[in-house]
């Protein structure tokens, strides 16, 4: 399993830098060398310039939920309950294939 992890960070790592991986279809972290599901809700994965799991009407982050049995990953404005952007529609996608890859491991 460990294993399976390592050779998809190395992969990405290099999809990633050979310009063939956009940064938001990681299935790995590479800051915390996890899955992404498994790191996403670290305030490292906020962003308010890119709309990264943040509420632009509110200004704040978005809080996270991921049930890993279910394969469900949810992000909501801790506010007003929205806070949907297609950057964190991507990054929730990224999410799911994370535990789908986790599982497969």
């Amino acid at each position: 399993m460990i294993a399976t992890l390592i050779a998809t960070l190395v992969e990405e790592d290099r999809a990633e830098d050979d310009g063939v991986l956009a940064p938001d279809d990681r299935l790995t972290c590479h800051v915390h060398g996890r899955w992404i599901h498994q790191c996403v809700s670290s305030p490292v994965h906020v962003n308010p310039v890119t709309r990264h799991r943040w509420c632009r009407g509110c200004d704040s982050p978005l809080g996270v939920v991921v049930d890993e049995l279910a394969g469900a990953v949810a992000m909501r404005c801790p506010r007003c309950g929205c806070g949907d952007s297609a950057a964190t529609a991507r990054l929730i996608a990224a999410c799911r294939a994370s535990i789908e890859a986790h599982r497969a491991a």
